[in-house]
């Protein structure tokens, strides 16, 4: 890669899910599921680790991908960021990963594309035994834009964010959907992010080199969260250009650190 429906119409989307009853409870590995939104149906994958069963409780990780991965296929979004760094090692990731796929001339952050992915994260956190405190969000480019604002409107959802060579403010040229979040509005759209966004840990990744996704834009929102006094860490990485998600989620304690957060929620 060379790179929202409301809340209640994301609980009322009608299920196309069959054969769970199939799936053995010690096979891993990636699922392809279908949901409805309307009259359109939307394929996503979902990852479950080795020895997955039901009768345990799972964290839950939500994946963005980035615009090259658009689509409706329901596979392309496997194959680049956190799929391959899966299928490198695999028993790393003690965790349920649901990828939702982002229909093509759209962003995460179009109301129908963020019902998409949250019903697809609801959907799975059902259906395999998801536990609700502990579901997390990660994003790549246009996946990383969709996770500060996923997270600024639904907070308090995630129990920590890893956005990789994402941002507020789109790159200048790039055409974004009218339903964006109104940050060009705001006199400082990284403060009122950060303010939205609250207490949720976060880890930052950014490539110094990035061509695509100005680094300015991670160190801004890693700035304004320090001066909140929120929790956040900012991994940049020297040389390294807009692939920044290859060195992130191969980070030996990205995983491990991700999955040790809980909500606050009650």
């Amino acid at each position: 890669m060379k790179t929202l429906m409301s809340a209640a119409g994301a609980a009322a989307v009608l299920l196309l899910v069959s054969g769970l009853s199939w799936l053995p409870p010690s096979q891993g590995g990636f699922r392809q599921r279908t949901l409805a939104i309307g009259r359109e149906a939307y394929r996503y994958q979902v990852f479950l680790p080795a020895g997955w069963h039901r009768q345990k409780r799972w964290p839950v990780v939500l994946f963005l991908h980035g615009n090259g991965e658009r689509g409706d296929d329901g596979w392309r979004q496997t194959l680049v960021g956190i799929g391959p760094a899966i299928r490198r090692n695999p028993e790393k990731v003690p965790a349920v990963i649901v990828l939702p796929q982002c229909r093509r001339g759209m962003w995460w952050t179009h109301t129908r594309m963020e019902s998409l992915a949250l019903a697809a994260l609801d959907a799975s956190v059902r259906d395999f035994g998801g536990d609700p405190a502990r579901i997390f969000l990660t994003g790549i480019s246009m996946g990383g834009y969709g996770t500060w604002s996923l997270a600024a409107r639904h907070p308090g959802k995630f129990a920590a964010l890893a956005p990789i060579c994402g941002g507020v403010v789109p790159p200048p040229g790039v055409k974004v959907p009218e339903d964006h979040p109104p940050v060009k509005f705001s006199p400082d759209p990284y403060r009122s992010m950060a303010v939205k966004i609250g207490s949720t840990p976060v880890w930052i990744f950014h490539g110094t080199e990035d061509p695509r996704v100005p680094v300015s834009e991670s160190r801004r929102m890693a700035g304004a969260l320090r001066a909140l006094g929120k929790p956040v860490r900012f991994s940049e990485y020297a040389g390294v250009g807009h692939d920044s998600w290859e060195q992130a989620y191969d980070e030996p304690e990205f995983f491990p650190w991700l999955l040790s957060h809980r909500s606050v929620r009650p």
